[in-house]
């Protein structure tokens, strides 16, 4: 056990990195169980791949019906785009993956977790190994259970936190920013503005925001495997959506000082 002064997940990471005696450091985060050959599976994918960290799918699963709402969600592109280590995919080059089995100096060459970012330093880890050379890599048999928040008000404030340290990795890194990660913030400013219009102008300006309600409705028939899931979905892909985009665009620039 590491004594982890902060509380705070870069931190103790970096912590945690520094006391390991071994090459290769394995993460494994609250709210995730591994398979029991996920270890092994993820050491021999490093030895044949030549990569510096490799990582497979974040594979949601809830236990109440909320949970498992949500959990389909998290493994849809409707929820959460086109991400391999959320929807699956094939064995391969990746931008980031879920956790991660890490070569020790391959870290320590690049400084480790930059202790700025509270959320996200995952991602920006794996940007600056990429940066200095290194491979992330894929592997979908590398499977790790996620449990999802229990409601959604919880739900609702960690994707308002995704969104707001996704903007922090914007500023920090201008050249990454993409189409997937402006989404959110574009569909939560389109469903405003057509809300606001349509009320005071013309009911024709409720258009995008009648479509995108039945966007997430009809997702949530198409991902939902119960009729309990069905009617919960549309309620957590706006909540998943609008918060991350919200957080994104009320992000301060003083959120990494």
């Amino acid at each position: 056990m590491i004594d982890s002064p902060t509380g705070r997940t870069p931190n103790g990471l970096n912590l945690a990195i520094a006391k390991a005696r071994h090459e290769i450091i394995v993460r494994i985060d609250g709210h995730s169980e591994i398979d029991k050959t996920y270890i092994a599976d993820a050491v021999e994918t490093l030895e044949k791949t030549g990569a510096v960290n490799v990582g497979g799918i974040m594979a949601a699963e809830g236990v109440t019906n909320f949970q498992k709402a949500t959990a389909c969600a998290m493994r849809s592109i409707i929820g959460v785009g086109p991400s391999k280590f959320h929807t699956g995919g094939k064995s391969g080059p990746a931008d980031t993956v879920y956790l991660g089995v890490f070569k020790k100096s391959a870290l320590l060459q690049i400084g480790g977790f930059d202790e700025r970012f509270t959320r996200a330093q995952d991602w920006e880890m794996n940007y600056r190994l990429r940066k200095a050379g290194g491979a992330i890599w894929f592997d979908p048999r590398l499977i790790v259970t996620y449990r999802p928040r229990s409601n959604i008000q919880k739900l609702a404030r960690q994707y308002f936190e995704y969104g707001r340290w996704r903007r922090a990795i914007a500023r920090s890194y201008p050249e990454t920013v993409s189409v997937r990660y402006l989404a959110a913030p574009v569909a939560l400013l389109i469903n405003l503005f057509s809300i606001i219009f349509g009320v005071f102008l013309h009911e024709i300006f409720l258009i995008p925001v009648l479509g995108y309600i039945a966007l997430i409705t009809f997702g949530g028939l198409l991902v939902g495997k119960s009729w309990q899931e069905r009617i919960r979905l549309p309620f957590i892909l706006m909540a998943m959506h609008m918060s991350w985009g919200w957080g994104f665009i009320s992000s301060p620039r003083k959120l990494m000082s």
